[in-house]
């Protein structure tokens, strides 16, 4: 697959998202099993996509949204994308 100027490494992307979740999830004093109860996912699997080691589905990024009371775009914006 040709690269185009300016494209972002995926894997800096998920590592990038993250952190941000984790960082926002810390500020709204949450563990992360409480938060992902909060969200609807697997607390495994949340701690994998904040060690940016999955690609979230938008559904899983919504609700991620959700249980932090902020738009996704706010995240998305925290994790500089």
């Amino acid at each position: 697959m040709e690269r185009v100027a300016g494209h972002r490494d995926e894997a800096n992307v998920l590592a990038q998202l993250g952190d941000a979740i984790r960082a926002s999830r810390r500020v709204a004093g949450m563990s992360q099993e409480a938060f992902a109860d909060a969200a609807g996912i697997d607390r495994s699997h949340m701690g994998k996509i904040e060690r940016g080691e999955r690609n979230l589905t938008l559904l899983n990024f919504h609700r991620i949204a959700m249980a932090l009371n902020m738009p996704a775009s706010e995240l998305l914006r925290q994790a500089s994308l």
